[in-house]
Formats: C-alpha cells, structure tokens, sequence
C-alpha cells in the first residue's frame, strides 16, 4: 500500500474513534478520560484532575464571593460576556440546568469577562439568571487555570468536582443535556451523589 494510502487510512481510523468518544460521556470517562473529535468537551480522569485555581472577586451585585464558598460541592463555572453571541444562545440552558440539578447540590458560579456592569446585570436579568456571577473585567480571576484547561474565549464552561479539582471544560455552547451529563460523570467519578433525575 503506497505511504500516503496508509497516513490517510490512519487519519480516518483516528477521527472515527475519536467520534466515538464523544459520543459515550459514560463510558469514555470511565477509562482515563478523554476530548471529544471537535475539541470542545474535555473530561479529565478522576486521578489525572488539578486543583481549580482560587476564584474569587466581587459579583454583579458587588458583594464577594469565591469559588472557596461552595466547597464540598460539586460547581459549574461559566464564563461569559454579554458582548458574546454564544452566551446569549446558551443563557437558558444554564438557568434551566441551575434550577434543575440545584435539588442534587449542584452550584453554579458565573465569572463575566471584558464587560460593562450595566450591561452584565441587564443580561442576567434577561435571561433569569438567579446564580451569581464575578465582575471581572480584565479577566484576571482565570490567570491559574492550568495551560490544559485555559479558558481562550467564552463562552467555556467547567465542571468542577467536590473536591475543588477541574473535572470537566466546554468550549463551545452548553445545552442543559451536556451540563447533566458531565455532572453525572464527575459526581460518579469522585464519589458525588449527583445523579440525572
């Protein structure tokens, strides 16, 4: 077989079994972990998982608040921006899945990046988003997030487990059924009691 008929074999092989990650929260993350065919989701083995960086700032209300304050559980941080096209098509998902995995302890944290204050209340208000978020304007508070796991641009999403630890990053749009199920995995990987209900 000519060396080029192999190298495009080997990239189909690849991209074929990477699909199929994806496609398997459950399974896949139960062997070591594993990132999706696009990139987008990443979900980290329970013994490879780094301490989340200390969070913390004030909230749009200008109260503080830290990611320290809800140790124990297991936490969704989003970041995003109200300038940001995809936060505003993922909004209702968050505050579906805030509501809904709210009765299992779950917790949600928002960190707003490069925004104005005004503009930032006006878009929780809009979207009935009841979980705080930190005003962070020069996006400071992600500067201790390991290189793996940066949050380049919103909207990103991370799980957190009980443990502080990053157990889980999406880079790209969250729909509540994606949110569900990482937190299924990251409560059965770490011992947790979330579960879908």
């Amino acid at each position: 077989m000519p060396s080029h008929s192999r190298s495009t074999w080997w990239i189909a092989a690849l991209m074929l079994l990477l699909t199929a990650c994806s496609s398997d929260l459950a399974t896949n993350s139960e062997s070591g972990g594993y990132i999706s065919a696009d990139g987008s989701i990443t979900v980290v083995a329970p013994d490879d998982r780094e301490s989340a960086p200390d969070i913390a700032g004030e909230s749009l209300e200008g109260e503080p608040i830290a990611l320290a304050d809800f140790a124990g559980d297991i936490v969704v941080v989003n970041v995003w921006g109200s300038w940001c096209g995809p936060c505003h098509a993922e909004a209702d998902a968050l505050a579906t899945a805030s509501k809904r995995l709210a009765a299992q302890g779950v917790r949600f944290l928002g960190i707003n990046i490069r925004d104005q204050m005004a503009n930032a209340q006006a878009f929780e208000n809009e979207y009935g988003i009841e979980y705080p978020s930190i005003f962070d304007p020069d996006s400071s508070t992600l500067l201790g997030m390991p290189e793996s796991m940066m949050a380049v641009s919103p909207p990103t999403t991370y799980v957190i487990d009980s443990d502080g630890r990053l157990a889980a990053r999406v880079f790209d749009e969250v729909t509540v059924e994606t949110l569900v199920d990482l937190v299924d995995e990251v409560g059965g990987g770490d011992g947790g009691e979330a579960s879908r209900g």
